[in-house]
């Protein structure tokens, strides 16, 4: 969820990874993965009047993006999300060919999958299409958030926006059964529970005959 800490968790995991000897790579999912970003940002901007930059507490930001609904809209996002799909294959075959021991996404197709009405039955065959068409991390987090300390810290989205955008990302983890949902937690204990969810699954892929590389978003 915006708000929840995830660049601090990413710094934190990766910190903790190369003390280790692990080499880590990390990729944006807006910059790496999604196609034609840079036109998908401008026309929000131009079309929806949406504040370009990150909200911060001394500033905040009218966001016009994802939380604009219609159902034409909706039919774009099924259409451009596909073709990001595509995309997130071939960059993740690029990443998997580099030297690196992990690879961790900022953000993934989940959260685009969260942007969908996850009630429409339409949505919900998508999404379960999508989900066996992309890669599937070996660790996958849910960053959950108390939606009123999510606005303060990061004051993009309306209140009620940012609790309809939870209740979305519960939805998907219900419906999807592989997300690993971090609890909305102090951040030093959600930075342990991050830690330990990963370093078990690297402890398991260490053994004899486990692979090379490990993928987490």
């Amino acid at each position: 969820m915006d708000g929840a800490g995830k660049t601090t968790h990413i710094n934190t995991l990766c910190a903790a990874l190369r003390e280790h000897g692990l080499r880590t790579r990390v990729l944006a999912f807006w910059d790496d993965v999604v196609v034609f970003s840079r036109y998908r940002e401008g026309f929000v901007h131009r079309v929806y009047g949406s504040e370009r930059g990150v909200g911060t507490p001394g500033r905040p930001v009218e966001r016009r993006d994802k939380n604009v609904r219609r159902w034409y809209l909706t039919i774009a996002r099924h259409l451009m999300y596909a073709a990001d799909a595509i995309h997130l294959r071939r960059v993740l075959r690029r990443a998997a060919a580099s030297q690196a021991d992990v690879i961790i996404f900022d953000r993934y197709a989940y959260d685009q999958m969260a942007n969908l009405p996850l009630r429409s039955r339409a949505s919900q065959y998508f999404v379960r299409w999508l989900a066996r068409f992309v890669p599937r991390p070996h660790l996958a987090f849910l960053l959950d958030a108390d939606p009123g300390a999510a606005v303060a810290r990061k004051p993009e989205y309306p209140l009620a926006f940012m609790h309809q955008c939870r209740t979305s990302y519960h939805e998907l983890a219900g419906l999807l059964g592989s997300l690993t949902v971090i609890p909305p937690l102090p951040l030093e204990a959600a930075k342990k529970c991050v830690l330990q969810h990963a370093f078990h699954l690297i402890s398991r892929w260490n053994a004899p005959g486990a692979r090379s590389s490990t993928s987490a978003a």
